[in-house]
């Protein structure tokens, strides 16, 4: 049941407290610190119960990624909070003017399922950084993970400042219902249409973190061995489900059989001749995305893998040749260890392929002739990109990650997250002394000298 008691108790708490000060803020964000440190090995264990991560993924991939942002958060505070002078124009002679930051107020940050650590507390740290109360919601596909969630943010913070929530999803309807000064949701589009629209019946700003199918571009004159290893690193970790994953291959038609063979040797490499036994190799989150995967398989000609076993929610890393255009593989976000390689055979074959869809989260592009890499940026739109890189994007502070279009609204990570949770607020200062004659009427004879101050 959706507990609106305590809801409407954090409410009454912001009021009376609010704003929260720079101490109070730093003080949650260390008591935060302090219990995730605590509870390392919990975080672990349960990550392993849900997705069966390896203690090494779950620590690259979620608990350090998070130690880091609340590293980045205390250190910074002070100065991220401190107002900003801008200029002033010389027709505001006289006046001073400042960027302040002020908290939204009451913030609801929904999580998914895939990086259920990571992509809920990295989000919380922005905005309790900012000074706002924050409502969390975890999904329920991580109930081992949500467990050690829910008892983090309870010894960490008083409940009226961050509270969790445990609903299903008629729950999670309730709460959009609600009014928020602020909402971020991670997951997919098809939901996140419905978070904009709960957001726009109270003119509710939100942050929609979505996903899409990122294309992976591999030229004719990449260092292939790099490539491949790269690519079958960001495509397999967590199994595939990760929003930034590369979706599909876009190989140029001169390299593309070499290519493939050293994707299926860096395959064998990075997980052994049966992954199923490899430990560093994650599992599908439930029997029902398994089935809606192992459907997309049966199109094209298999390279690499397409075995499975649904008593253990496997499927290996798979490779998918003589893939078209039309099939239900490329019409939807694959979120799983499938491998589409779609060969081309100019680049402006690959721009006008990438420009006919939705703009995704993220473009990699592996190629070494600046000239090319160029003209594939100016010419493309999407969230982020990596050049002969995938996914590292992402574990940068000082990049902002977020969406555009079809793959989401706004971005977060270190700094970027107090900007996103926080009110820029306008303020200029006036002397009480000083009156310019030329801003007031009457104005006989002032028009010339006002077209000068404004050239």
């Amino acid at each position: 049941m959706l507990d609106t008691e305590r809801i409407e108790a954090q409410r009454l708490f912001l009021g009376k407290q609010n704003p929260l000060s720079l101490k109070y803020r730093k003080k949650a964000l260390k008591r935060l610190q302090k219990t995730i440190i605590h509870y390392e090995t919990d975080i672990a264990q349960a990550l392993e119960a849900d997705l069966r991560k390896s203690a090494y993924e779950s620590y690259l991939t979620e608990i350090g990624f998070v130690r880091s942002e609340l590293r980045q958060a205390i250190a910074q505070l002070k100065k991220w909070a401190t107002p900003k002078r801008v200029r002033t124009p010389f027709l505001l002679t006289g006046t001073t003017s400042r960027i302040t930051y002020q908290a939204y107020g009451n913030v609801l940050i929904l999580a998914p399922w895939n990086y259920p650590f990571q992509l809920l507390f990295a989000p919380l740290i922005g905005a309790v950084a900012a000074g706002n109360c924050v409502t969390l919601k975890g999904s329920p596909y991580a109930p081992h993970t949500n467990e050690i969630c829910r008892k983090i943010v309870d010894e960490a913070f008083d409940c009226r400042h961050v509270l969790w929530v445990d609903t299903d999803n008629r729950g999670t309807d309730r709460l959009l219902e609600m009014k928020w000064n602020y909402i971020f949701f991670t997951g997919g589009p098809a939901y996140g249409k419905k978070v904009a629209e709960a957001a726009a019946r109270h003119l509710t700003p939100v942050t929609l973190e979505l996903g899409g199918k990122s294309p992976c571009i591999v030229h004719r004159d990449a260092h292939l061995a790099t490539a491949a290893r790269r690519i079958v690193w960001g495509k397999f970790l967590n199994c595939g489900q990760t929003c930034i994953a590369p979706d599909y291959l876009l190989v140029h038609r001169d390299v593309v059989e070499p290519f493939t063979a050293l994707l299926r040797q860096e395959i064998v490499r990075q997980y052994g001749e049966n992954p199923q036994t490899n430990p560093d190799y994650p599992r599908i989150v439930n029997e029902k995305r398994f089935y809606e995967l192992i459907r997309l398989t049966k199109q094209g000609d298999i390279e690499h893998g397409g075995t499975y076993d649904v008593d253990d929610l496997y499927i290996a890393p798979t490779l998918i040749s003589h893939i078209t255009p039309e099939m239900r593989i490329m019409q939807e976000e694959i979120f799983g260890p499938i491998l589409p390689i779609l060969p081309y055979t100019t680049l402006d074959e690959v721009i006008d392929f990438v420009n006919s869809r939705e703009k995704p989260l993220a473009l990699y592009y592996f190629g070494q002739k600046q000239k090319e890499i160029d003209k594939v940026l100016k010419h493309t739109s999407s969230g982020g990109a990596c050049i002969n890189d995938v996914v590292s994007h992402i574990a940068n502070p000082h990049l902002p990650f977020g969406g555009v279009g079809y793959s989401g609204m706004g971005s977060y990570h270190g700094h970027e997250s107090f900007l996103t949770f926080s009110h820029k607020r306008a303020l200029l200062v006036n002397r009480t002394r000083w009156n310019p004659g030329i801003k007031f009427v009457p104005s006989a004879g002032k028009l010339p000298w006002l077209k000068r101050l404004f050239r």
